[in-house]
């Protein structure tokens, strides 16, 4: 009897616990707005915003609310797949702004173009998020 209490107490914690991560994916799964006129995604508690020129990258970091969060000592680097080519380019993301990171390197934008950002900020998990930029919406 008492195995069957400490297993249906287990089972109850772990059904909580993925109530709560579900109700906080569902509350950001709207789209998320673009101030910069690039792509922007939800990711962790932060809403990134690609900005993605041939060569050049920027992000705008920003909190749920829109409003900018500092990049001062931030990390971050793209990974620029094209395709399903093998070959990859990394970019390094350098804070450049209140609450943005630039990046340059050779690569070439097209609509199979797909960059990953992973972005870690001072005393924070680092997070990541995966851009379309030229992709068009259907």
């Amino acid at each position: 009897m008492r195995q069957l209490l400490v297993s249906f107490f287990i089972l109850c914690v772990t059904l909580l616990g993925a109530v709560q991560v579900g109700a906080h994916s569902a509350k950001h799964a709207e789209p998320v707005k673009s101030f910069h006129g690039g792509q922007s995604l939800a990711a962790g508690p932060y809403h990134l915003e690609l900005v993605a020129k041939d060569g050049e990258l920027l992000l705008y970091v920003t909190d749920h609310s829109d409003k900018p969060i500092p990049t001062e000592g931030a990390k971050a680097k793209a990974t620029i797949q094209q395709g399903f080519e093998k070959t990859n380019k990394q970019v390094e993301l350098i804070p450049a702004g209140e609450n943005t990171l630039k990046g340059t390197g050779t690569f070439a934008l097209s609509p199979e173009t797909g960059i990953i950002v992973f972005l870690k900020l001072p005393q924070r998990d680092a997070h990541a998020a995966r851009f379309t930029p030229l992709k068009t919406k259907s």
